[in-house]
């Protein structure tokens, strides 16, 4: 009986291994926590972009990312120089023309380009909101992004810029960029 039970322990774990293998195979898929909205703002001198949500329930808060390459916009000597190119070029005007920055910006790079980044407080008519807004340039391009959420400055931009991260959100602003 003593050699028996290792054998019967070694089955049980098997037969245990396999369920758990068998149900996280069959459990329903999750939900993704970022999916493409259709480009919410009025035709201007620029193609639309690509437009994202992320629920409250994936990402702590109601987050809308906007991102679109305006190609041949972008000094190509200096790329993104200043603030105030951040605040005249990211688009963040489009959500709402009533921002006003929290503070200066920082330096930042988003699929391997270089540029600036910046927080802003604002106004709609549902009340505050905070904004994100991102430059980036490659040789004599740029790729603006905006982003606004219910959510804490920190939070919005962490959120953002993991959403940037992301293998295919690369790939497309690198497509994007290149006029693919």
């Amino acid at each position: 009986m003593m050699r028996s039970w290792p054998v019967i322990a070694a089955m049980v774990l098997a037969l245990g291994g396999l369920s758990a293998v068998a149900g996280y195979e069959m459990a329903p898929p999750r939900a993704a926590a970022w999916y493409e909205i259709g480009w919410p703002f009025p035709r201007d001198g620029w193609p639309a972009g690509r437009a994202f949500r992320c629920g409250a329930a994936e990402c702590g808060d109601d987050l809308e990312v906007y991102l679109r390459p305006k190609l041949g916009f972008c000094n190509c000597d200096s790329g993104v120089a200043d603030d105030d190119e951040v605040d005249r070029v990211s688009d963040v005007d489009m959500i709402s023309p009533r921002f006003v920055p929290l503070k200066a910006g920082d330096v930042v790079a988003v699929a391997d380009m270089p540029g600036r980044i910046r927080v802003y407080d604002l106004e709609m008519p549902n009340g505050k909101r905070t904004a994100i807004g991102i430059a980036v340039s490659h040789r004599c391009d740029l790729m603006a992004v905006a982003a606004q959420g219910r959510g804490d400055a920190a939070g919005v931009q962490r959120a953002t810029l993991k959403f940037l991260e992301g293998r295919e959100i690369r790939s497309w602003m690198i497509a994007a960029m290149e006029g693919r």
